[in-house]
């Protein structure tokens, strides 16, 4: 079985680079499976400001909806998810069913062969939303979390830049 690692933080705490270090630590090439959705410009330069800081050590596979699906697709090596909560956000706004998958999910980890590393957003520090789906998506995303980090074998916080062993 693969090793399951989560990597969860606040906005630009850092946990990407951090995830994208630890994936290259457990073998090269590794897979970037990309959860992003560019609806506008701004979006597009995240996606492509991420691309540029990754170099010929990573092959990119772009999902933003059948995230089990594509971590079906393994040859053995390291895969990293980046990242849940943009997964969550498209399964919410697509008007699916995010609780099955994110049951779905947990299975599929469970059955991993290879090490699959996986970023989250910790949005629980907050104050309370104003609107019913940002409360929906945060409740959401705190359950979400909860359950992948049941699952990990090890889960990573990344303050400041620097990464937290909490499991």
């Amino acid at each position: 079985m693969g090793s399951i690692i989560l990597v969860t933080g606040g906005a630009r705490s850092g946990k990407s680079a951090i995830a994208e270090g630890r994936t290259l630590s457990l073998g090269s090439p590794a897979v970037y499976v990309a959860t992003a959705q560019a609806f506008d410009a701004e979006m597009e330069e995240r996606i492509a400001a991420h691309r540029a800081r990754r170099g010929d050590e990573w092959r990119t596979h772009a999902e933003p909806l059948d995230l089990c699906g594509a971590l079906a697709l393994t040859d053995g090596s390291p895969r990293l998810v980046d990242c849940l909560t943009l997964w969550l956000s498209n399964l919410i706004l697509s008007e699916r069913d995010w609780q099955a998958e994110a049951a779905r999910l947990v299975e599929t980890l469970g059955a991993q062969a290879s090490p699959v590393v996986l970023v989250t957003n910790e949005v629980g520090a907050g104050i309370v939303p104003e609107n019913r789906l940002a409360r929906l998506f945060r409740d959401a995303a705190g359950l979400l979390n909860q359950q992948v980090a049941q699952a990990a074998d090890e889960v990573i916080l990344a303050v400041c830049g620097l990464p937290v062993k909490v499991k």
